[in-house]
């Protein structure tokens, strides 16, 4: 059986399931079928639908929640990252290979990636990876952001930067981008798709959510049916991206504590010889429902000391 026959027979075995499909198999050449399945073609948002209904479906004993729409190629505008000027501020680019900063991030980010690339049943949410600290001036977003751009050259996976400060928002300012509609936009209004508000940059594998249009009920839509809808949808329906958040910090705000619980890693920066100890104990006590959460030293003046790094299971 050739490749067009088997897929027109799993569009009609999908068809008869009741199984929206975004493809007419009447449509179907074998040359587009090539294209379409060919991994290589799988990297940043151009992503593919699962081939199978099962493949994410719910177990039956999860909460039932409201259909998800399956998620199709980003279609936000496109920007400009002057990526110069962001060297220029001290922060990793993708040119920028084989620098101390590059070094660093490759520590930090090869135990992240493992997790995230884990088969265990208890890893759905691995690829969800939140980016915070105990008090503000840390490092938060600045670790936020060079962790993207690392996760950026990898060879096989994307990543999707949101700013999810929704308090005080930061990474798109830093990156040079204006503000846009994002994530409390997507969360208030059911009429908009993540696939139109998403940002693609000229760093092929590095897209950007905004934080969007401020709330006063930043703390409640962050714990509603609508992000854990989203939340599921990018940690299943995405294969290959990892989704960074840039959070607020844990001590002085509720919004980080609530979306620690929902993410499946959590990267606690910590300020060398500026934090606390009794500080960090009770940073760690905030997220102590997430599996996994990592702590980085970050401001340390030892030259060229490689970041520290260190796991907390709990």
């Amino acid at each position: 059986m050739s490749i067009i026959e088997q897929a027109t027979k799993r569009l009609e075995e999908l068809n008869r399931a009741g199984i929206a499909v975004p493809w007419a198999a009447a449509n179907l050449k074998e040359s587009d079928f090539r294209h379409a399945t060919d991994p290589g073609r799988r990297s940043g948002l151009e992503l593919l639908p699962p081939a199978a209904e099962d493949r994410h479906g719910a177990r039956d004993d999860a909460p039932a929640r409201r259909p998800m729409r399956r998620p199709g190629a980003a279609t936000g505008p496109s920007v400009t990252l002057d990526l110069q000027k962001i060297e220029a501020g001290g922060n990793l680019v993708p040119t920028q290979l084989r620098s101390i900063l590059a070094e660093e991030f490759r520590q930090i980010k090869r135990p992240l990636l493992k997790n995230a690339r884990s088969k265990a049943a208890s890893s759905e949410r691995l690829p969800l990876i939140m980016v915070t600290s105990a008090m503000p001036g840390e490092g938060k977003t600045f670790s936020a952001i060079n962790l993207a751009m690392s996760i950026a050259v990898e060879i096989d996976m994307s990543v999707l930067l949101i700013d999810a400060d929704v308090v005080r928002p930061d990474a798109m300012r830093r990156l040079g981008v204006e503000e846009e509609r994002g994530l409390l936009d997507l969360l208030t209004n059911p009429s908009l798709r993540l696939e139109d508000l998403i940002l693609r940059t000229n760093v092929p594998k590095l897209s950007l959510l905004p934080a969007g249009r401020r709330s006063n009920l930043s703390t409640e839509l962050l714990a509603s049916e609508a992000m854990e809808e989203l939340l599921v949808s990018l940690a299943t329906e995405y294969p290959g991206q990892i989704a960074i958040f840039d959070a607020p910090p844990l001590l002085l705000t509720s919004e980080a504590k609530v979306l620690a619980s929902r993410v499946g890693q959590v990267v606690l920066v910590v300020e060398a010889g500026g934090t606390s100890r009794s500080t960090v104990a009770q940073a760690f006590s905030a997220v102590e429902n997430c599996p996994i959460v990592m702590s980085v030293l970050n401001k340390s003046t030892e030259p060229q000391l490689p970041v520290g790094y260190g796991y907390y299971y709990g």
